[in-house]
């Protein structure tokens, strides 16, 4: 053997050794190559590269706007006054998002069916059959039976119209919109105008509060059906609405004006009172 000669053994470790040095260098070429493209996927901070939402997964403006409706809603569910007397038709927020006819519906009617109303209406048949209101509904049990029927059917149909049927017609928000902010006049004044006069429609503007006048109006009528006759008419209908609407006046200015007594009540300050 020459003595510069290599072995054959040399020669295959060589011959060996030339491709696995070509493949590590070809695969690190493609790591650099490919380093950067993956690094720009991946969000910063996040080792999780971002995918882009499929349009048929992403929610429209309408959407957004009914889910945070619903939200807003179900919240008023829950606000009540001294954690007994409902408040569900007040809203907190200037800029609320309107309610769908839907949520018309399901806020008359939980409104309606509350313990609270039915209490209401035990009380103001009592309170009747005391001063002898209704005289042809009798007296005992029968008697306050009907006074009580009648006057929880005052309550509801008074709800379902104005705050359920004539809304949905008319694309009118049945809710007041508390003001919270300036001097006691305005808020009064305030409280008072948007009960009886104005209300926002379902664009959120302020329109003439036909639903209320209207609502009252036909409840006042429906009333007919029920009480005796000598408490019929169309001058006692009108008489009923206004009383209706002047007692809704009312309450709205205690509703305004809740959260501020409760402050002092309890000597803190504090937000309505929410279950």
């Amino acid at each position: 053997m020459h003595p510069h000669a290599i072995p054959h053994a040399e020669l295959d470790n060589c011959a060996s050794a030339v491709p696995t040095r070509l493949n590590c260098l070809v695969l690190l070429g493609a790591f650099l190559f490919a380093a950067p493209l993956l690094a720009a996927q991946v969000a910063p901070g996040s080792s999780v590269a971002e995918r882009p939402v499929p349009d048929s997964l992403r929610l429209s403006d309408l959407e957004r706007r009914k889910l945070k409706a619903a939200q807003e809603v179900k919240k008023e569910e829950h606000q009540r006054i001294l954690r007994v007397m409902p408040d569900f038709y007040t809203s907190y927020i200037q800029d609320a998002e309107p309610l769908s006819r839907a949520q018309k519906f399901d806020l008359a009617m939980k409104s309606s069916f509350d313990p609270f109303s039915f209490a209401a209406a035990g009380l103001d048949a009592g309170l009747s059959q005391a001063e002898n209101n209704f005289p042809a509904y009798g007296e005992g049990g029968k008697g306050y039976a009907r006074r009580f029927g009648a006057s929880f059917i005052d309550s509801f149909d008074g709800t379902m119209f104005a705050g359920w049927i004539f809304p949905v017609l008319l694309k009118q928000d049945p809710r007041y919109f508390r003001k919270g902010t300036g001097r006691f006049r305005s808020r009064l004044i305030y409280a008072l105008v948007t009960t009886t006069v104005l209300c926002k429609d379902d664009n959120r503007r302020w329109v003439g509060n036909y639903s209320n006048i209207l609502g009252n109006l036909a409840a006042g009528s429906f009333s007919n059906i029920y009480y005796p006759k000598a408490d019929r008419g169309v001058i006692l209908t009108l008489q009923r609405a206004g009383v209706v609407m002047g007692e809704g006046a009312l309450g709205t200015v205690f509703f305004e004006f809740w959260p501020d007594i409760s402050s002092r009540l309890f000597r803190r300050r504090q937000k309505p009172s929410v279950q």
